[in-house]
């Protein structure tokens, strides 16, 4: 079959495939279970080291070495992931994620020592490249006039689960007394259900351009596609350094609440609360930000965003109680998921279509990096 027959006509692009509701608000769901487990993962780390017998002395830096560990495998993987989803099947790369990280909770939720912590952990890198897969398949079946709003409610779907993964988390814990433990395997079932949803609730979307090639060259040429465009390199860079600023805190957010509260009960609630609350704020924003950005343009909503984040960031060390730090959590929140929106709208609408499938596949990059 020729590449011109893949490609579908200019028309149907703009005007979205008749399915394009159902397909969204799967890859929300499958996007929303998997922020809610890794929401969970890194809300409940601390505490979960003390349980597993870490010592206060070796605790923090556990939480940074876990927190980083994903990446050291699943950063050269993400370039590859989107070529093959490209080739041969974007639906069986994001259900392809969704078993892996149902893996990993599972892993999580049996572990009986720190050090075992290791492998699920390593294994999240056989779970990334999705969102970048997802994103590219909605931009292929959306309608062009709606599509900032689209991707910002896709985008709400993280929000939506960090915020509900701390709270149900923290409910569990606390009041079913199900464990640490219990959370992570509940958060596996989840994943397993995701999965299968990809896998047998939705059709194909082919990209715009099919490439042609092998695998590793494509790979790279995606990556040296992103690096040699000045437009989008400075997109990339500017997202990397949102990002970055973001998971230098959120990670330690827990141990902040910790030092506020006090360990003991309700410690589970708290933790959930300050970052629940700011995750949903996010995820409330998020919407509000596209439909902003489709009307005056993405870059100013981008800019404030920024700002918004840069100021909480700066406001967080001196909270002085768990009210004034969730009302700061909220405002980085909001301002994280309101970047990202615009970041995936600017892509999405300003990088030509030869080059846009690769691209989009390649959005988390910055946050791989970071």
């Amino acid at each position: 079959m020729s590449e011109t027959a893949l490609q579908p006509p200019r028309e149907a692009v703009s005007s979205g495939r008749s399915d394009w509701p159902w397909l969204v608000a799967v890859f929300w769901i499958t996007s929303m279970v998997e922020a809610l487990g890794v929401s969970q993962f890194y809300a409940f780390l601390p505490e979960y080291l003390r349980q597993l017998g870490a010592s206060d002395a070796e605790r923090l830096t556990l939480v940074g070495v876990f927190g980083a560990l994903p990446f050291l495998i699943g950063l050269p993987l993400v370039p590859l992931w989107g070529v093959w989803a490209d080739l041969y099947s974007r639906k069986a790369v994001v259900a392809r994620s969704a078993f892996v990280e149902a893996v990993v909770f599972a892993g999580l939720a049996i572990v009986r020592t720190p050090a075992q912590l290791a492998l699920p952990v390593l294994l999240v890198g056989f779970q990334l490249g999705n969102t970048g897969v997802m994103l590219a398949a909605i931009r292929d079946v959306s309608p062009l006039r709606r599509l900032g709003t689209v991707i910002a409610i896709f985008g709400a779907s993280n929000a939506v689960g960090f915020a509900v993964g701390p709270l149900l988390g923290g409910w569990l814990i606390d009041v079913v007394g199900v464990g640490i433990p219990g959370v992570f395997a509940l958060a596996a079932a989840l994943s397993v259900g995701t999965g299968l949803l990809v896998a047998v609730g939705t059709r194909e979307v082919r990209p715009e351009v099919v490439p042609s090639g092998r695998v590793v060259r494509l790979a790279f040429g995606a990556v040296r596609s992103v690096v040699s465009n000045p437009h989008v390199r400075a997109i990339f860079a500017i997202y990397a350094v949102v990002f970055l600023a973001n998971w230098m805190s959120r990670p330690f957010l827990p141990v902040i609440v910790e030092r506020l509260a006090g360990p003991g009960p309700g410690l589970a609630s708290s933790i959930g609360l300050v970052l629940g609350t700011a995750a949903l704020a996010g995820a409330l924003v998020a919407p509000a930000g596209g439909w902003l950005g489709d009307r005056v343009g993405f870059r100013p909503v981008l800019r404030a965003a920024i700002g918004a984040v840069g100021l909480a960031l700066l406001a967080i060390p001196f909270a002085s109680g768990l009210a004034l730090l969730a009302l700061l959590s909220v405002v980085l929140a909001a301002g994280v998921a309101t970047a990202g929106s615009m970041v995936f709208g600017l892509l999405a609408t300003e990088v030509p279509p030869e080059r846009r499938s690769a691209t989009l596949n390649l959005v988390y990059l910055p946050l791989y990096l970071a």
